[in-house]
């Protein structure tokens, strides 16, 4: 008889590109949004939580950088009906919410979501496959007011969660003008605009000069390699650098740097009118140039946005992985899409919104500091006696029902320090401990974790008796007293 093959274990190990959250990074995130939420609800948006699974059809062609949505996202096929995918973002979904249930929605409809996505693309340091993102969107509203209102409420929401006026900034272009100086230049093929689009992205980083050589015959990048150009004419150049040069410090000579690049496009011209519009209704709201600013270097979605493109970035310095100094980059990116929801309902619905990373963010905060101290844990009632165990309960009933997070020790009791291993494993900051001879006495001793190994860490054995983290306390007074150390902790 042929020997039965045994089963290797499977491997304790996410999927490539996934990971786990604990605890505390889970209740960092939840306290963040609920932070948002409540920006997004005081600007009137209303929640709205859509399916995770929507598909292939609906989600459409629109994922970045990809010929079919197939490619960069999880899909299966049911049994020979729809093919099915879990969703890259939460703009789609949203377009097919609003084209399903338009005539039971107020116009305009705003409304926010959070939540996991999910994208089948190739991971990278810091890039998963699963990330949350923070969307608030206006559908229905052909006012670039509504572009306006979205940058202005994206603001509050960096400063609310914590990153201060002047450690970010939220820049303004239009697809409009970009479109427009597109048609100055004489540009007709399509692979061409993108090559040019592109090219227009690395403004940032090779500045005007670069930017030239990358439009022309090409240019050695800071490695030493040649990198090819797009190979227009120095006459075509033009425009794009007028283009890309066209911010000043005064707003109205950006603005009419900007009609001078997009010359006679009527295209063009109606990006700049809307820039001017968005400008005036900013400065309405109170918004000044350094919090909100138009930009023309900020390129967005090549295929997806139709007019206002914003992004926020923080400026603060942080430390690449050589050591070298560099911004932090995007937090979170949006725009003008019109023609999305026309892919149900056959018209044009205006719509506009914003995403934020949230694990971005999150980040952000934590490397400055501004995430509030991890959450603590419960409150440990050890076990020193099995047959006590009601009385435990008892006790931890007490303290949950005066709100205090608590609970028994449901380990194996039989060595007291493992359970006090297991307090500290959780970061609690008390311990309770009763024994036969407090339970006679009526009282029960009382263990302050936190106290105890502060010191410990620094405290001679004539201080630690000094100094005891460990008092004795009547039973009937355990919630008031824990209360009070909580609070003084």
């Amino acid at each position: 008889m042929a020997k039965v093959k045994k089963q290797p274990r499977p491997k304790a190990l996410p999927p490539k590109g996934f990971r786990d959250y604990f605890g505390p990074e889970v209740e960092e995130r939840e306290a963040m949004l609920d932070q948002i939420a409540e920006v997004y609800k005081l600007y009137g948006f209303d929640a709205l939580e859509s399916s995770a699974v929507e598909t292939v059809e609906a989600l459409g062609k629109f994922l970045p950088d990809v010929d079919r949505p197939n490619e960069g996202v999880f899909a299966w096929q049911e049994e020979e009906s729809d093919w099915l995918a879990l969703r890259y973002d939460l703009t789609a979904p949203l377009a097919r919410v609003y084209a399903q249930f338009r005539n039971d929605l107020p116009t305009p409809y705003r409304r926010y979501a959070m939540g996991p996505v999910w994208r089948n693309e190739k991971p990278g340091p810091g890039r998963f496959r699963q990330f949350y993102q923070c969307d608030a969107d206006t559908v229905g509203a052909p006012s670039v007011a509504a572009d306006a209102e979205i940058c202005a409420m994206l603001a509050d929401t960096l400063e609310t969660v914590g990153i201060p006026r002047g450690d970010y900034q939220i820049r303004i272009n239009n697809r409009k003008v970009l479109n427009g100086v597109l048609e100055a230049m004489g540009m007709e093929d399509d692979g061409i605009r993108a090559n040019v689009l592109r090219t227009i992205d690395k403004f940032d980083k090779v500045g005007a000069a670069g930017v030239r050589e990358l439009l022309g015959e090409g240019r050695l990048d800071a490695s030493g390699a040649y990198i090819d150009g797009v190979g227009l004419k120095d006459y075509q150049v033009e425009p794009v650098l007028d283009f890309l040069t066209a911010k000043s410090d005064v707003p109205s000579i950006t603005i009419d740097n900007l009609a001078n690049a997009v010359g006679t496009s009527q295209v063009g011209m109606q990006g700049v009118k809307e820039l001017d519009e968005i400008g005036s209704s900013l400065n309405s709201l109170g918004y000044s140039r350094d919090r909100i600013n138009i930009d023309p270097s900020v390129v967005r979605g090549l295929g997806y946005y139709t007019g206002p493109v914003y992004e926020a970035e923080l400026t603060f310095e942080i430390k690449d992985d050589k050591g070298r100094p560099r911004q932090f980059g995007s937090v979170a990116g949006g725009g003008r899409y019109d023609d999305l929801v026309k892919r149900f309902t056959g018209q044009e619905v205006p719509a506009t919104g914003v995403s934020i990373g949230v694990d971005r963010l999150l980040a952000a905060l934590r490397m400055k500091g501004r995430m509030e101290s991890k959450a603590r844990g419960p409150v440990i009632v050890t076990v020193m006696d099995r047959d006590r165990m009601a009385s435990y309960q008892s006790m931890v009933g007490e303290l949950r029902a005066a709100g205090i997070r608590a609970e028994v020790y449901l380990g194996n009791p039989k060595n007291f320090g493992n359970q006090l291993k297991y307090a500290d494993k959780r970061e609690s900051p008390i311990a309770i401990i009763e024994g036969s001879d407090e339970a006679e006495r009526g009282v029960v001793q009382v263990k302050d974790l936190i106290l105890g190994a502060k010191i410990a860490e620094t405290a001679t054995h004539e201080e630690w008796k000094d100094q005891p983290a460990q008092k004795e306390i009547a039973r009937s007074d355990l919630v008031a007293e824990i209360r009070k150390m909580l609070s003084d902790g």
